[in-house]
């Protein structure tokens, strides 16, 4: 244990950082890509039409019941010998995208039912359209249902770059095997690697769990929300209470 720290880090400092930047493109893609695909799909599970609800099932089930890393082989290896070649970063994200996509669709289809009907029938009694209902009275109360969810999959993504090394995509791990074959110190390397997931997966989902009880208190998230929400404060500290002078008049 004593020759344990001999790697010359200072040396690697770059490549690591260049690496870390990567890590966070492939993840900050592929997650917003998988959530897209992810809700796209949802709806199709919950569409009236039943081709459409095959289709989606399918695709759900497909790539629920594939390991991640035979999905990056197909497309990156699997594209190519059939003609179509794709550049690492796209291959890596399009394996992340189609593959948590199967997983965030579920999260959002659960979400989407679970918000009461009565919301949606109180919305056309008042006479909002269909997309009305949907985006204004539906989705932001499936967006707090699938919270949890969604946070525990943008964990997950990140870390499930590292398979990315198996197609050499130079993010964190890759860089670790590249030190490992120059200083032959893999012990030392890959624990370090695992400290720097560690270091960005723990303090994200400490942020995403501060989010999920900011939510569940009420607190509105958006610019657009809170200025309605503080409009409406002032106009009920503005309002008269009437009542008050016609009780004393009557006494």
């Amino acid at each position: 244990m004593s020759g344990l720290f001999e790697v010359p880090w200072s040396d690697y400092r770059p490549d690591l950082i260049d690496a870390l930047g990567r890590t966070v493109s492939y993840t900050v893609v592929s997650f917003s890509g998988a959530v897209l695909l992810g809700l796209a799909v949802a709806l199709l599970r919950l569409s009236r039409a039943w081709p459409a609800r095959a289709l989606a099932a399918v695709y759900t089930e497909v790539f629920k019941n594939v390991p991640l890393l035979a999905i990056i082989f197909l497309t990156y290896f699997g594209l190519a010998s059939a003609g179509i070649r794709l550049d690492v970063f796209t291959a890596g994200c399009l394996s992340l995208v189609v593959f948590y996509a199967a997983y965030l669709s579920e999260i959002f289809r659960a979400a989407i039912s679970g918000v009461h009907a009565g919301q949606t029938e109180a919305g056309e009694a008042l006479g909002v359209g269909r997309t009305g209902i949907f985006g204004h009275i539906v989705l932001p109360q499936a967006l707090r249902l699938a919270l949890p969810g969604t946070n525990t999959m943008l964990v997950d993504l990140l870390k499930s770059t590292s398979l990315l090394v198996t197609v050499s995509a130079a993010e964190l791990m890759s860089e670790g095997r590249l030190i490992t074959s120059a200083t032959f110190r893999a012990l030392e390397v890959y624990l370090v690697i695992a400290a720097i997931y560690f270091a960005l997966c723990y303090p994200l989902s400490q942020l995403l769990l501060l989010l999920e009880r900011k939510v569940r208190s009420g607190v509105p998230l958006s610019p657009w929300r809170r200025r309605r929400l503080r409009a409406a404060r002032a106009l009920l500290a503005a309002e008269p209470t009437a009542a008050v002078p016609v009780k004393e008049a009557s006494a």
